[in-house]
This record gives C-alpha cells, structure tokens and sequence, in this order.
C-alpha cells in the first residue's frame, strides 16, 4: 500500500526513492482514540502531524473553562499548533481526536534534520500550511454574520465528510452554539 505521505507530497513536488525513504523513516505512525489529546494546553508543541485517517480538533478553553473546538482538521492535512510548534512556546491550544484517528507524526527536532536532507521540503510544507490556513480563514469568515441555523447549514454543505464523523458536542462549540440548540436546530432541518 502507497504511503499517503509520500503520495500527497508527491502533488507539490517530485520526490527520488532516497528522499522517500528519509521521509518516510522520520515519521512515525501514532494512533488516537475519540478524545485523546495528542497535545496539552500549556505545553509547548513539539511534534507536526500528518493526518492519515480521522479527524483531529483544535480545542481551547473559554474563559467559563468550557472546550471550544477552533477548527477541525482531516485527512491529508498536517496539523499542530504552529506559533508554539515554530517559537518553542507555551500553546494555550491543544489537539485533540475527533474520533478514532492514525497520524504520521515527526518531532520538531527529527523535523530540522529531515530538511537537511531533503531541502525543498521546508518550503513544500510551508506552502501547504500556508494554503491550510487560507481555506481555514475563508471557511470561518463564512460563518460571520450568519445565525445558528445557518452556520449549521454551511458547516454541513462545506464540511460534510466531518460533519458525519464527529460528535454533536464537538460540532455545537464549533459553530458556537450549545447541544441542545443544535438539536432543535436539526430537527427543524430534517423535518
């Protein structure tokens, strides 16, 4: 079986078998139960993962101390917290499975020393980040302005493939809106 790595960096760039080989020994394969946390708030990101299956979310705590999911990420996107992953710095943030999940993951440190040997992978990988955070601004500026009814809507039209495979709590503080409201908003929906 192709690794999907090596098969989605494959769609920026061209890679040798040598380079494959490096790639693919720096990374190793993690798996996350529904509501693992893969980082903790307060600690400083110190691994970026590749998501192969599952879906992962980014949660933070609101001032009442409650999870507020940020943004949910799926497969074929890499994922960590950035500002702490790039500074060495304490993340208020943390990363956690949406549901049953398989990552590649690769240290920060294994990171440096993989663009050492494979250079072009820096700007590769900044390039897809730099795309992922463009999609992810554009998805959440849709939701602006709109009420619960429709941020729902657009979350499902938009977002369909993670609407089916996360739970309705994880859903709910995505959109912003409490469980139960989202049920009633459901069943108005579906009836």
């Amino acid at each position: 079986m192709p690794n999907k790595l090596i098969s989605y960096l494959k769609l920026y760039h061209q890679i040798s078998a040598e380079e494959e080989q490096y790639i693919i020994e720096a990374f190793n394969l993690k798996m996350f139960k529904e509501g693992e946390a893969l980082s903790q708030p307060g600690s400083i990101s110190k691994e970026l993962f590749f998501i192969v299956d599952g879906v992962l979310r980014i949660v933070i705590r609101n001032e009442k101390g409650n999870e507020v999911t940020h943004y949910f990420l799926k497969e074929n996107q890499f994922c960590t917290i950035l500002n702490s992953f790039h500074k060495q710095i304490p993340a208020e943030e943390c990363i956690q499975a949406a549901c049953n999940c398989e990552v590649l993951g690769i240290s920060r440190t294994a990171l440096l020393k993989l663009y050492e040997k494979v250079p072009y992978l820096k700007t590769v990988i900044d390039q897809i980040t730099q795309q992922a955070l463009i999609e992810k601004i554009n998805i959440r500026n849709a939701y602006l302005g709109q009420d619960s009814a429709n941020r729902y809507r657009l979350f499902v039209a938009r977002q369909v493939d993670i609407a089916l495979r996360v739970s309705l709590t994880d859903v709910a503080s995505y959109l912003g809106i409490t469980p139960q409201s989202l049920s009633r908003i459901r069943r108005q929906i579906n009836s």
